[in-house]
Formats: C-alpha cells, sequence, structure tokens
C-alpha cells in the first residue's frame, strides 16, 4: 500500500452492491488513494493499471479476483480442488450485498453453500464445543457476542440448548470501528504538527497514510500501557522527521464520541433481544478493537459483567464457517447442531390492489427466524406483480428488494378469479425472494373423496422444508371473496369437505347417506406459474461476460509468471556462471583464458539487456537466450563435476581390485572358502585382476597429466563401467558355492542274525538330536 498506493485496492468489501451516489461510499471515498469513478448505470468502478494498461473493475470483480486467490491457496494447502464454501457477511448485509457477494463467489467458480452472518459463525464456534449446555427441555444459556473490527461493530444475542443456536436480536453500527479511533488519533497529530512543525500531513497521500500506520501500533501500544508513549517517524514530509507522544486518557477523550456510539449499539441490544443484563450468562468479544482496555470497561458497564475472551478473537469467524460446511457437506461427520438465524430488517411486501385491499403488509418482522417460508394466497384473474422493501431503516438509501411478476394467469371457464399461491422466502443467505408462484384449479368430477386428501399431503409436502407462520391476524385468516389475498398457515387452510374424517365418510356410506352424491367431488390441480424476477445483481449475461474476464486474466497470470520465472531463471544462471568464473572460484580452471573472458563479457552484456530493453519481453525470449549460455556454460560445469567425482571412482576401482588380489593369496594359502575352486578359475582371476591394475594404472597416468579445461581423457562413468565389467567377471567365480557333500546311505535296521538292533543309550540320542538340530 505504501509503495504502490494508488494501484493498491483495499476496503472494496465495503463498496458492494452499491450506487456511486450512496452517502455511504461518498464517505469511503474520501479514504481510498486509489481512483474510483461512476459507471454508466450508476455503479462503482475502481480504475487500476493491469498489465500496463487502464482498466476499470466493479467492486464484484475485485472482490471476485481476492476469492481466486483465497481459493488457490486453499488448494495448495489441502492438496485438492475447492469448489463449495461457506463465506461470512456482516449481519447487516442487505439483499443488494449480500447478491452482490454471490456474485463475485461465481466470477471466481466458487459454489457458496452458505452466506453465513459473521456473529451466527462466532456463536457456532462458542456452542458446538460446549459440554455443559442446557438440555432443551431446560431454560436456554443466553450469551452476548460482541464483534468490534477495523470498520464495523456488530452485537448479537444468541440462546443456546444442548444441540441448538438461536440468534435472538442483532445490533449493528456500520460505522464504527478501529479505523475511527486511527482516524481521530491521526487528526490530532496532523494538528499538532502543524501548530508545531507547520508540517500538513493531510497535503501528502503517503506521509498521511504512514501516519495512520503509526498510530494503529500507538493505540495497539496503549491498549498494554496507560505510561506516556513516544511516536516517531522519520522522514515524514520535506525530509524532515516528525515525533510526539500521548496517554491512553488522551485517546479516551479524543475518541469520546467513537465510545458513545459503542455505548449506544450495546445497549440497543439488551433492547432488541428483550434481555435484563442479569438474564445474560456470558459476553464473549472478538475482533482486534475489543483488546482496547476503554471498549471492555463498556461491556461490563452495559451487561455489568466482564468480557470473556473465549473465543480466538481472530479465527472465530473463519472457524465457524469451515463448521458450517462441513455440517452442510455429506462426506464430513460433524456433531448435530440446530442453527436459527434471524432476518434483521422488517420486511414489507406490496401489490397491485383492488377492490378497496390495502396492497401492503409486513409479511417479515424485524429479527424473524430465518432460513423460513411464507405462503401467500391471491385470487387473481390475470398477470399481477409483488414487491419487497425494507420497512425499516437500513444501512442503505435503498430499501428496495426487488419486483417479482407472476404471469399466465387466466379467469375461469365462468370469468371468475382463480387461486394463486407464492412462497415467499429468506433462504439460507439470508436473502429475500418469491421462490414459487402456483395456479390451484379445482374441477368438478366423480371420482373419490381421496383426491382432496391427496391436495393436502402435496400441500404440506411443498412446505416441509420451511416451518409456516401461524401468528396472522384475524383479518388474514379470512378469505374476501374474489381478488383478494390472505397470508395463512396452510393447516389451515382446508376447504370444509376436507374436514370430514374418513371415519364420518364411512359411516354414511354404510347408513345410507345419499346428500354427498349431490354434489360433485372436487379435483385439485397445481399448476406451476413463471415468474420474472427483477432484483439486485447481474444478469446471467453480464456473470458470463465478467466469468469469461476473470479466466482471460487469471491464463494472463500464468502466463506472467511463467514469463517472470523465465526471465528469473536467466537472471539467477547469468550471475551464478560470472560469480563462479571469477579467479580463485570453481570454475576458473576449468576454462581456457581466452573463453573466459569473451563468457564473461557476454555475461555482462546480458545482465545490461535484462534491464534495459530485456526488461519486458516474452518467456520465450528469455527461455532460448538460456539454452544458448548453458550449451556454453553446462560443459564448463560439467568438467568441474567430473574432476569432483573421478577420484573417488577411482578408489572404488582401486578397492576392488585390492579385495580381489587378497582372495587370490587366501586361495593360494589353503584356505577352506575357496579349496573348491580350480586352478582354471583362479588363473582367470589372476589374469583379469592384472589387467585392470594395468588399466587402472594408465588412467591415472593420464589424468594427472590432463589440463583441467579440456574433456578428460577417462570419464566417471568409463572408470565405474569398467569396475562393473571387472566385477563380473571375478565375483561369479570368487563366490561360487561349495559342492553339496554326500550323505552316506541309511543303516540296515536289521542285524546279520534277523534280530532288530539294540535300541539306543541316551547319550546317543542326545548326540543324534545335536546333529539333526545341526
Amino acid at each position: 500500500m505504501v509503495t504502490n498506493m494508488k494501484n493498491t485496492v483495499f476496503g472494496f468489501k465495503r463498496l458492494l452492491g452499491r450506487k456511486y451516489s450512496d452517502p455511504h461510499v461518498q464517505k469511503e471515498l474520501k479514504h481510498f488513494p486509489f481512483k474510483v469513478e461512476q459507471m454508466p448505470d450508476g455503479g462503482i468502478g475502481i480504475r487500476v493499471n493491469y498489465l500496463g494498461e487502464d482498466n476499470v473493475f466493479s467492486p464484484e470483480q475485485i472482490t471476485a479476483m481476492l476469492f481466486t486467490k483465497l481459493k488457490e491457496i486453499a488448494a495448495i494447502a489441502l492438496q485438492t480442488q475447492i469448489n463449495d464454501c461457506v463465506i461470512s457477511v456482516p449481519s447487516y448485509f442487505t439483499n443488494a450485498e449480500r447478491n452482490a457477494l454471490l456474485n463475485a463467489a461465481s466470477i471466481s467458480g466458487l459454489n457458496v453453500l452458505r452466506l453465513m452472518n459473521e456473529t451466527t459463525a462466532t456463536a457456532l464456534t462458542y456452542g458446538i464445543y460446549k459440554q455443559d449446555l442446557p438440555a432443551p427441555e431446560e431454560k436456554p444459556r443466553n450469551v452476548v457476542f460482541v464483534d468490534f473490527g477495523h470498520s464495523s461493530l456488530q452485537v448479537a444475542a444468541c440462546a443456546f440448548n444442548k444441540g441448538k443456536l438461536r440468534v435472538l436480536a442483532t445490533a449493528n453500527d456500520p460505522q464504527c470501528g478501529g479505523r475511527d479511533i486511527d482516524m481521530a488519533l491521526a487528526d490530532y497529530f496532523c494538528q499538532d504538527f502543524v501548530t508545531r512543525l507547520k508540517l500538513d500531513a493531510r497535503k501528502n497521500q503517503r506521509a498521511f497514510l504512514r501516519l495512520l500506520q503509526e498510530v494503529e501500533k500507538l493505540k495497539k501500544q496503549m491498549s498494554a500501557n496507560s505510561t506516556r508513549l513516544p511516536l516517531n517517524i522519520e522522514c515524514f514530509m520535506e525530509e524532515r522527521d516528525v515525533s510526539g507522544d500521548l496517554q491512553r486518557s488522551q485517546m479516551e477523550q479524543i475518541c469520546a464520541e467513537t465510545f458513545t456510539r459503542i455505548e449506544r449499539t450495546l445497549r440497543a441490544i439488551l433492547h432488541n433481544a428483550k434481555l435484563r443484563p442479569e438474564e445474560i450468562h456470558s459476553v464473549e468479544v472478538v475482533g482486534g478493537s475489543t483488546r482496547i482496555p476503554a471498549v471492555k470497561s463498556l461491556i461490563e458497564q452495559v451487561f455489568g459483567k466482564p468480557a470473556s475472551t473465549t473465543l480466538n478473537q481472530d479465527e472465530a469467524v473463519a472457524r465457524g464457517c469451515a463448521l458450517q460446511c462441513a455440517m452442510l457437506s455429506p462426506a464430513v461427520r460433524v456433531r448435530e447442531f440446530a442453527i436459527t438465524d434471524v432476518q434483521p430488517y422488517a420486511v414489507r411486501l406490496a401489490w397491485d390492489a383492488t377492490r378497496g385491499e390495502d396492497g401492503d403488509m409486513e409479511v417479515f418482522p424485524a429479527f424473524h427466524s430465518a432460513p423460513f417460508s411464507k405462503m401467500l394466497t391471491f385470487y387473481r384473474k390475470e398477470p399481477f406483480s409483488v414487491s419487497a422493501y425494507y420497512s425499516d431503516q437500513v444501512p442503505c438509501p435503498d430499501s428496495f428488494i426487488g419486483q417479482w411478476h407472476i404471469r399466465d394467469i387466466q379467469p375461469t371457464a365462468e370469468g371468475e378469479s382463480q387461486k394463486v399461491k407464492l412462497k415467499v422466502r429468506v433462504n439460507i443467505h439470508g436473502i429475500i425472494t418469491v421462490a414459487s408462484a402456483s395456479l390451484v384449479e379445482k374441477k368438478q368430477d366423480a371420482a373419490q373423496n381421496e383426491s382432496i386428501e391427496m391436495e393436502n399431503a402435496n400441500d404440506n409436502a411443498q412446505n416441509q422444508d420451511a416451518p409456516m407462520d401461524t401468528s396472522g391476524s384475524a383479518q388474514d385468516q379470512q378469505q374476501n371473496g374474489p381478488d383478494s389475498q390472505e397470508v395463512r398457515d396452510e393447516e389451515m387452510k382446508g376447504e370444509p369437505q376436507q374436514k370430514q374424517s374418513w371415519t364420518q365418510r364411512v359411516g354414511q356410506w354404510f347408513s345410507g347417506d345419499k346428500s354427498k352424491d349431490k354434489s360433485k367431488k372436487v379435483i385439485v390441480k397445481t399448476i406451476e406459474l413463471p415468474i420474472d424476477a427483477q432484483t439486485h445483481g447481474f444478469s446471467q449475461q453480464e456473470l458470463n461476460s465478467y466469468m469469461e474476464q476473470e479466466g482471460k486474466m487469471q491464463a494472463q497470470d500464468r502466463q506472467e509468471k511463467e514469463r517472470a520465472d523465465a526471465r528469473n531463471a536467466l537472471e539467477e544462471y547469468v550471475y551464478e556462471l560470472r560469480g563462479k568464473l571469477c579467479a580463485g572460484a570453481a570454475l576458473h580452471d576449468f576454462v581456457p583464458d581466452e573463453q573466459r573472458a569473451r563468457l564473461v563479457a557476454h555475461l555482462d552484456q546480458l545482465e545490461q539487456w535484462l534491464y534495459d530493453e530485456g526488461e519486458d519481453q516474452n518467456r520465450q525470449v528469455y527461455s532460448d537466450k538460456l539454452t544458448e549460455l548453458k550449451t556454453e556454460g553446462e560443459p564448463i560445469k560439467q568438467r568441474r563435476l567430473e574432476y569432483e567425482l573421478r577420484p573417488g571412482a577411482l578408489d572404488d576401482f582401486a578397492l576392488a581390485i585390492q579385495l580381489t588380489n587378497k582372495a587370490i593369496d587366501l586361495y593360494k594359502a589353503g584356505d577352506a572358502k575357496y579349496s573348491h575352486l580350480g586352478e582354471a578359475d583362479i588363473q582367470k582371476v589372476v589374469e583379469t585382476s592384472k589387467n585392470a591394475l594395468n588399466w587402472l594404472e594408465s588412467a591415472r597416468q593420464a589424468l594427472a597429466h590432463a589440463p583441467r579445461h579440456l574433456p578428460p581423457p577417462h570419464t566417471t562413468h568409463q572408470i565405474r563401467q569398467e569396475r562393473q565389467n571387472f566385477e563380473s567377471i571375478v565375483n561369479p567365480i570368487l563366490n561360487k558355492p561349495k559342492p553339496k557333500e554326500k550323505t552316506p546311505p541309511p543303516a540296515n535296521p536289521t542285524a546279520g542274525d534277523g534280530q532288530p538292533d539294540a535300541p539306543p543309550s541316551s547319550e546317543q540320542s542326545q548326540n543324534q538330536e545335536q546333529m539333526d538340530v545341526e
């Protein structure tokens, strides 16, 4: 960030899913040294220099680049391909921001199993390892999690039972983080430098960035020390050094506004979760900024208990995501642990109102359970649209969520309205959507009554993926006739004839009650309706285009890496070879003086070329020059290697000859080991050993007088080959096994007089056994 400040992108997570005109974006732009501009569609474009050209990327594309790198790191660490993942998001993210994050993951080729709120991931990390949680039927344990990081504050209240986690409520301040403390301290020192030294750091981006880094270090030191601490920056501006000092009490006064916002958020969680401080078991803290003593003091002041540091402050969120990913994977076995999250904002639904209808209602109140589905029943004659928006204040100026147009609706043959069911869902990613729309047709027929019961079974089957809301008002629970709507539980939606039990129908049949024949039976048919969705995020065509662009950039990265590796290999070879050709170096004596001078001059030219016109060449150019250089340098290295390896090969050959001559001497001395060998065999060994010794002596003489800079008369390979030939002749002879001795025939079991031999004595028996063993 310091060396390539205007071309290093950071903080783009806070730009996802937003427009350039967003006040939040305009505030963030003040912190960015890189160029950010408005796109034709009102979006955000980040201008960077890539491969020598100016390029404009969206925050989603930049995020996809980060995901690609993380994916590569994980694949190398795990030695396997990465496809599925769980990604954490701040709990205050809206639909637009969550869709943008999913788009970024799609561009990078990741399949997101779940977007998980950071506070929920932290709670999972805490709860899944706890063995002392209360039983499901007992009163739950309430724990508050405070995540105070670099740029935001998130607080969540959770209820724990054994094997179960339920988020009660959340409270957030997206604009309050550790960086606000850094900015306040930087402003203080800026004013101090202007007053004392007449240096304004705000006029120099690089100087101000260095100041931010130094005050962040000072802030961390003040967390452990209450004494006055110094700040020193060398060559800060205009080649001048600056210094200052600060105490923790001064820092708390300077950042009083930030601490007030923290206290307000901490008290908000008690109100949102409807909890009293005495009902809270503990307060767990994560995030680097929770180490500040003033923050810990505020937590103890609001909740009446000290902050607990059970969790790893840096890894808790990532560990929770990993656990959730393992739960969602069929290949990993994890302890069963149910997670119920919340939708932090109230969601309202609006539609085309007819016949005096309101046309607007709150479908999901704030802190409603998620994931969750609700069924809405409409009576319509023609296609209609449904829109969703946030009814509460959200950290985004645009409260619009999406609009869904339901098509292919026509009136019945009698011209009446048809029943249309809409499933509105908060999915596992925390995104509000109209999941499905179906048309319910009822036709009279003489079929059996069981067809109606099948309708109930089908309806229930369709809604097994999520619980139903049964808390609707009385007005919601009654039908208003054609062109009306209702929100109700599926279990309360049966027709009057559906409530007749099987026992009652059988009784009527046996009693001869013919009233059922007066009305035709009803067949219910459900038809899925097409939906045109208009929500935040890229279209499939845009996604495909961005994915193709990302693929091209990845290919360019690989090519650039190969080019850089080829250039580095050439540069490394130039330095290595030139260093070994110097006087007294390893290769100095193995090359003629004339060739050495010419080669060193060539290496100097190559070095100059690498830093001049060869700075940016294709990979093939570097590879060709390296190959050309190796044709001259490798023979020199080979001569040096031969010189080092030859003495060992000669000694090994000499040792083999010496051992053979020793075996010949033992034979001549009458050693029993070689007594079975014939005279012709020994004579062959003697002659072979004599010839080998003569060749070895002549080779030693030739090598001793051969110049080092010329190819040797005998190579190491030749010496080893001669030794192998020698051993292949003498070893089979010297190692020839002795012939087996002939065993005497067994003694006759009967004596000459026809009587059996006497049994052997005990001493003879023992001797016989001993002989057998031997």
